[in-house]
């Protein structure tokens, strides 16, 4: 049966309608300008000619990215963190949710109370830095996947989700059959939140792809960095290559050419960066707002 829209309710939807279109368009007009930006004229577009259409087309910048074994290494470690990291992050956080949602655990509230503690306090930089020393991750890849395997917010969100969603009565079925505690995680709990792990799997490849503090604090070699750490130094050469371009020189002419061309990889670095999480986003986003909605409804 359709109802009849009155006239408040026709203007409801037409106010609506442009204040969504308004509020897409600011979000999608900083994305365009990046990929704009990054197949133009670097002149076109430090002068500000250049708002929205490309203007003199050119992919010099993918170009150089793709022949700079530099970014290729940084772009390929990324890669090999975030999928390690992820797996990582997800075993442990489902791991050690599953455990605390489970009220026979010995020590529930115990363990609870102490990965809440760390919600709220921690060591800080230099006894982090000290113990990664210590155990020998200083300068190791390894250090991009195991410091911060998980947060205890993830795990009070994925506890919430096992409390509320998978039934006492299935887990106590499934124990009168024999069934094993990790036999039941496994083949009876996990099938039934294929939600909830989308979601951390999310948080975590986002953060591992968009992490960089920890490789500027911990990785010293330059075959082990980051994709972000390649495009932080980009961005730092370019505005040093600014400032010496101000003082003038005999090296004017030098440093203008490599200033439009870092001005053009920058652009693309950033594409490039970011286009694997966005193309990742919309075959999660179901997960996400469902798996978010679960885990945080009851506390």
């Amino acid at each position: 049966m359709l109802v009849k829209e009155t006239k408040s309710d026709k203007v409801f939807n037409s106010v609506n309608l442009v204040v969504l279109t308004v509020i897409l368009l600011l979000t999608m007009y900083p994305l365009w300008f990046i990929v704009s930006a990054s197949i133009s004229n670097p002149d076109l577009v430090n002068s500000g000619k250049m708002l929205l259409i490309p203007k003199d087309i050119s992919f010099s910048g993918y170009a150089n990215i793709f022949n700079d074994t530099s970014i290729l290494r940084g772009y390929l470690n990324t890669i090999v963190y975030t999928v390690v990291g992820t797996i990582i992050n997800v075993t442990v956080t489902l791991l050690a949710a599953y455990s605390l949602s489970r009220k026979d655990f010995v020590g529930n509230k115990f363990f609870t109370i102490m990965f809440l503690i760390t919600m709220f306090f921690s060591g800080g930089l230099i006894p982090t830095f000290m113990t990664v020393k210590s155990v020998g991750l200083y300068n190791s890849p390894w250090v991009m996947v195991i410091l911060g395997a998980t947060s205890m917010t993830n795990i009070i969100i994925s506890r919430t989700f096992f409390q509320t969603t998978i039934p006492i009565e299935v887990q106590e079925a499934a124990q009168i059959d024999g069934c094993s505690n990790f036999r039941l995680f496994a083949q009876v709990v996990l099938p039934l939140s294929t939600a909830i792990i989308a979601v951390m799997a999310l948080f975590s490849a986002v953060n591992h792809w968009n992490s960089y503090f920890t490789a500027l604090i911990y990785l010293r070699d330059d075959q082990w960095q980051p994709l972000q750490i390649i495009l932080r130094e980009t961005l730092l050469k370019s505005q040093f290559n600014a400032e010496l371009l101000q003082q003038g020189g005999d090296t004017a002419g030098l440093l203008q050419e490599e200033l439009r061309a870092a001005e053009q990889i920058k652009y693309a670095l950033i594409v490039v960066a970011s286009l694997p999480v966005m193309a990742l986003y919309p075959f999660v986003q179901k997960y996400f707002v469902k798996g978010v909605t679960l885990g945080s409804v009851k506390g």
